[in-house]
């Protein structure tokens, strides 16, 4: 009679081993899907984001004299997985609402760029600018080589603790109007703080 405790023993690694090409085969999985999410061409394609992309194609992350291209997924998609995957969860409700027919055209897009511009912006503030930084970085500055102005103010922005996203709003994209309301209440505040 074979003794049961080597039989357990020898199916612990076995089991351990298959666990293990298990994760490392779901990882590629999840990592080639976000891969092809990633694709600029496939973000682009919903008819409501065109004004966006038109926009952005306006811009030096677009095309510059270095060549180097920041896709939607640089300024969008963190590097780090589990902040990646965040990222793309919550990309997935866009979808749905494109789908859905909130934010199917243009002009419903605009009717609601200023919330979503806002949920992007309290993201990045949030991650300390992440994906901005994977390309800028104060510690990589020479700030030497910058205007006066820039200089001055990429200084008092580090001292002060301050993100990219803080003062680099419609880098990439235009300012999205503020509604009414908003402004109202944020003059009303304005006010009573005076």
């Amino acid at each position: 009679m074979p003794d049961s405790r080597s039989s357990k023993s020898r199916r612990l690694p076995i089991a351990l081993a298959l666990v293990f090409v298990a994760g490392i085969a779901f990882t590629a999985l999840v990592n080639t899907g976000i891969a092809y999410t990633n694709r600029m061409e496939l973000c682009v394609s919903c008819h409501s984001i065109q004004p966006a992309y038109e926009e952005y194609r306006q811009t030096m992350h677009f095309k510059n004299a270095s060549g180097v291209q920041a896709t939607c997924a640089d300024c969008h998609v963190p590097q780090s997985f589990l902040p990646k995957l965040q990222a793309k969860l919550l990309a997935a409700k866009d979808v749905y609402h494109e789908f859905k027919g909130t934010i199917d055209t243009p002009e419903k897009f605009e009717a609601h760029r200023w919330t979503m511009a806002n949920r992007v912006w309290d993201r990045m503030k949030a991650t300390d600018s992440e994906t901005c930084r994977s390309c800028h970085d104060f510690s990589n500055m020479d700030l030497s080589a910058q205007s006066r102005s820039a200089r001055s103010r990429h200084g008092a922005a580090e001292d002060r603790g301050l993100t990219c996203i803080d003062c680099h709003k419609g880098i990439a994209h235009h300012l999205p109007d503020e509604p009414e309301a908003m402004q109202d209440m944020r003059e009303d505040m304005e006010r009573d703080a005076t």
